[in-house]
């Protein structure tokens, strides 16, 4: 299977992700986006989810501390929102759905999870966005200490986009 960005993609308007859901999120930019390519089309919507905090920063997890607010900025808003927090209170997920449509028209949804910990400070120089504060306790490191090949193999969208290519190989 070839991987292509969609052709125009740049002079195509924004989808405005604004769903409760990162499943409502991704199906609605594949439906979007679908309607400009003759091809399937794939999007996806992942955050980071810390039910201590009632599911937050979810679908907002690029917007949690503010439009435009850095990775760092976030990570200092969760971290001062977990503080005093202890064990299970640090207990978070990363979660990743990919939608794929074709001419407007959904044809799956898939999803990927990573379960982990919210880590007292960051840690870690890899990765982006929330992976410097997430605790992975299977390898004992924080995704930002991950190598590429142990962080493709482990996270939510690895396992996320392993889930449709699975599905897409069993239909052709």
């Amino acid at each position: 299977m070839e991987l292509q960005l969609l052709h125009g993609f740049a002079a195509v308007p924004e989808f405005p992700e604004n769903a409760p859901t990162f499943a409502e999120n991704a199906v609605g930019k594949a439906l979007y986006y679908s309607k400009y390519s003759e091809d399937r089309v794939f999007a996806d919507d992942s955050g980071l989810v810390v039910p201590a905090l009632g599911g937050a920063p979810g679908v907002l997890s690029a917007r949690y501390a503010g439009p435009g607010a850095s990775s760092e900025a976030r990570n200092t808003k969760l971290l001062g929102e977990l503080h005093g927090k202890q064990g299970a209170e640090r207990a978070a997920y990363f979660v990743c759905v990919i939608a794929l449509a074709l001419h407007g028209r959904c044809l799956m949804v898939v999803s990927g999870k990573v379960e982990g910990a919210i880590l007292q400070e960051a840690c870690g120089a890899g990765g982006f966005g929330y992976d410097p504060v997430f605790y992975f306790p299977q390898l004992g490191k924080s995704f930002a200490e991950l190598t590429a090949e142990e962080k493709n193999e482990h996270s939510h969208r690895g396992k996320a986009f392993r889930r449709l290519m699975e599905i897409l190989e069993q239909k052709n």
